[in-house]
């Protein structure tokens, strides 16, 4: 099972990471992206969802048109772990 990480490791880990904030109740990072329209979206939820079928890691979320709201933690771990950080940051490359 992946460690959970403390709360200056996050931080660290969070820092390069734009757009991304730590939503502590739910014990995970969040990211909203939008898009030019619903095609685009949902491109790129068929871009995230390979890459976290990949890492065996998937993420929470939701579509609304143009809109694509993610969270990350990983839960058999109670909370973030560094796999979550791992797919923020694929993320991110892939919504470039």
């Amino acid at each position: 099972m992946a460690s959970l990480l403390d709360d200056a490791a996050r931080e660290v880990a969070l820092a390069p990471l734009s757009g991304w904030t730590y939503d502590g109740a739910a014990k995970a990072i969040r990211r909203q992206f939008r898009f030019k329209d619903f095609s685009e979206a949902f491109a790129f939820m068929t871009r995230v969802a390979l890459a976290a079928e990949k890492a065996g890691h998937h993420p929470d979320w939701s579509n609304g048109y143009n809109r694509v709201e993610i969270a990350l933690s990983t839960h058999d771990a109670g909370g973030l772990t560094e796999r979550d950080i791992a797919l923020a940051t694929a993320i991110d490359a892939i919504a470039l």
